[in-house]
């Protein structure tokens, strides 16, 4: 499934299309979750969908997938982890997820929202490694609120500028977050400092 494939489900399923390819994430969908959430954020500014019900969908989206992933990792285990490791390039991401469980422990959950593919790959070794549902939970869901309501709010003020925006977020990540509020900063104190302060010409 395309970026056109999933405006096209949108337009004829509505929130639900949210819901179902975020869930889907877990599997591989080859749409990054930033694109999905920012395009819910972008058709509901649009007002294509009401922003209530499309963010709220688009949540349950996000935690339900990850939380099928804990929910394979503690009740499959091994398997399902021998399996993942089959994948393409997935050795990488569950060595780096692996190293995050080691090093931060629960607080593994909220960091690896902000890397694609390891956010999908920590809930199932937290699964795996029985960490009791309610922390879990109490972690992932509230981080998850705050990235969704992040990426779905950015969807709205980029636009049709959703996919762009969102599939380069994907490919450079945490680097991109901090690169961009530290370039407005830069602008902002180059106008404040420089551009404000030189002398007005007197005609």
């Amino acid at each position: 499934m395309n970026y056109e494939s999933l405006m096209g489900m949108i337009e004829h399923f509505g929130y639900a299309a949210l819901f179902f390819a975020l869930w889907l994430g877990i599997v591989g969908m080859p749409i990054p979750d930033e694109v999905i959430v920012m395009t819910g954020g972008a058709v509901a500014a649009s007002g294509i969908l009401q922003t209530v019900p499309a963010f709220i969908l688009t949540y349950l989206g996000v935690i339900s997938g990850l939380s099928l992933g804990y929910v394979i990792g503690r009740y499959v285990g091994t398997p399902a982890l021998s399996k993942l490791r089959r994948k393409k390039n997935m050795g990488y991401y569950i060595g780096v997820s692996e190293r995050l469980i080691n090093k931060y422990g629960s607080m593994s959950l909220v960091i690896s929202y902000f890397f694609p593919v390891v956010r999908h790959v920590v809930p199932y070794l937290v699964g795996m490694n029985k960490m009791p549902f309610w922390r879990y939970s109490l972690i992932s869901y509230s981080i998850g609120f705050v990235w969704t309501l992040a990426f779905f709010a950015l969807g709205g003020f980029v636009g049709d500028q959703a996919q762009f925006v969102g599939s380069m977020i994907y490919a450079y990540g945490v680097k991109l977050l901090i690169i961009i509020p530290l370039a407005a900063l830069a602008l902002w104190l180059f106008y404040r400092f420089v551009l404000a302060n030189r002398p007005k010409r007197v005609e």
